[in-house]
């Protein structure tokens, strides 16, 4: 045969070869295998052709208007259900909450991670370590009078540095991340960072930059091409790069504390972590080892500090765009609170507006808008599907946060979605930025009350005002992926 016609044939064979395994795969997303419809995929690049990894999110929202609320897509060679909608997502994470507990696969923070640390294990692994994680965060205070005390300290700390810019204009975003960062440093660390300490400071910068990685274009992209991408150089490479220098700087931490530490008196989460490590020496299937007290302390480190200060930077944004609702803030925090003490938990079921006004922050901010990826732990049997043990899900907690059968109006920042006709508050089971289920938020608890003593601690004594008309301020996250991450804008603090 002539080369020509050999290559020819061989092309033949190749197309064929493709188009058997699209309509096999085409037909495994709703056939046989009962799993929930989808696109079509291709080989190794999976649904690529209909996910855009610059708009990840909104490209699932499309597809949900096609194939329904639970749907298939391969993200390279990985199966992905996608559940859409506030429905699908309580029926899965609530009412199927064991199924569901699984953790997914991120590629991009997998040769970080590796399966170990409180978010990213699975099974006994992860069972042992959320256990004893909230234990000790509890054993310290979190949702108690004694943590409340150290968040109302903080705030004047956080106070003391808004009034030294004298009303010039600043980018809040360190300052507010130094404030909310040293209530979980001290519980994992046991002590508090001054806001100008150097090596705090390159901590904090590496962790905003790390959350940004995550969250680009490239990221996603990695995450649906990781077979394609994982040997390649590129912008990737970044993020465990990162990742890697702030589990250093815990690991000399830890060897501080270990040199220091008296078993009768734990001063912190490492300490007692520490301790437990002595107590299962001698158990070969204990999960305290020095790898998951590493990766469990960069987990609550990262979350404690990059969830709550981004939020309350969304909600300097939302605040001055929104003028009006500012001053019905002030004005209930004035009649609730006054001028003289300082805000408490207590506070808040006295001030239905300003809770309203936080969770509708919360809900706009939409700050991990696809969720952390969730895995079925054995075959499930879900709204008449049949899905595999190990397959990936997304839950999309945007899509639950922005229901229109939940929210009258879920696109606009609007404090009445949490109020009703008489102005008392509101709940709403669509609330869900912490997701729920089993794999809900650690520190949900704790995030809430900095949310309101940190921003009603501000906002008692000082007014926030924007450089530019309110309707020209950005409100667009500078990235939108795994996170929502806001833009960077500069503000003016006055004197109230």
């Amino acid at each position: 045969m002539e080369p020509g016609g050999a290559f020819g044939l061989g092309l033949i064979v190749i197309v064929l070869l493709l188009v058997l395994v699209l309509v096999t795969r085409g037909r495994g997303h709703g056939g046989g295998h009962r799993l929930p419809p989808g696109p079509p995929a291709l080989p190794l690049l999976g649904n690529l052709l209909h996910i855009s990894p610059a708009r990840t999110l909104h490209s699932l929202l499309k597809l949900s208007r096609t194939y329904g609320p639970v749907f298939t897509v391969y993200l390279g060679s990985r199966r992905v259900v996608v559940l859409c909608g506030h429905a699908a997502v309580r029926e899965a994470l609530v009412d199927n909450a064991e199924a569901f507990s699984g953790r997914g696969r991120m590629p991009t923070v997998e040769s970080t991670f590796r399966g170990h640390g409180v978010v990213f294990s699975n099974g006994e692994r992860w069972r042992q370590l959320r256990r004893f994680s909230l234990t000790v965060l509890r054993d310290f205070g979190m949702g108690r009078k004694t943590i409340e005390g150290r968040i109302q300290e903080e705030a004047q700390f956080l106070l003391q540095e808004l009034r030294d810019t004298k009303e010039e204009p600043f980018d809040p975003t360190y300052i507010l991340s130094c404030a909310v960062s040293n209530i979980i440093c001290s519980i994992v660390f046991g002590d508090r960072f001054d806001y100008r300490d150097e090596e705090f400071l390159e901590l904090l910068q590496m962790m905003n930059e790390s959350f940004r990685e995550i969250s680009t274009p490239w990221a996603q992209l990695y995450d649906m091409a990781e077979t394609l991408l994982q040997h390649l150089p590129g912008r990737h490479r970044r993020i465990p790069h990162l990742l890697g220098r702030m589990r250093d700087f815990i690991a000399r931490r830890v060897r501080r504390n270990r040199l220091s530490l008296d078993p009768q008196q734990p001063r912190d989460f490492i300490d007692c972590f520490l301790i437990q490590m002595e107590k299962e020496k001698a158990n070969p299937a204990s999960e305290f080892t020095m790898e998951n007290l590493e990766l469990t302390t960069l987990n609550l480190f990262f979350a404690g500090t990059e969830t709550v200060s981004s939020t309350l930077r969304f909600g300097f944004l939302l605040l001055m765009r929104h003028p009006e609702v500012q001053e019905k803030v002030l004005e209930e925090i004035d009649r609730v609170i006054g001028r003289e003490r300082a805000p408490c938990a207590a506070d808040r079921s006295r001030m239905p507006y300003t809770d309203a006004v936080l969770h509708e922050i919360q809900r706009c901010s939409d700050l991990i808008p696809m969720n952390v990826p969730h895995r079925v732990t054995r075959d499930t049997l879900f709204r008449g599907f049949l899905i595999p043990k190990d397959t990936d899900v997304y839950p999309l907690l945007s899509s639950a946060l922005h229901d229109p059968s939940h929210f009258k109006n879920p696109q606009t920042f609007d404090p009445q979605n949490f109020l009703d006709a008489s102005g008392a508050f509101k709940r709403n089971e669509a609330f869900v930025p912490f997701s729920s289920g089993k794999r809900v938020c650690l520190g949900e608890t704790l995030a809430r009350m900095e949310l309101f003593l940190f921003l009603t601690s501000i906002l008692q004594q000082l007014r926030l005002q924007p450089l530019v008309p309110p309707s020209q301020l950005p409100t667009t996250p500078c990235e939108s992926g795994f996170g929502n991450v806001p833009p960077r804008y500069r503000l003016i603090v006055c004197p109230r």
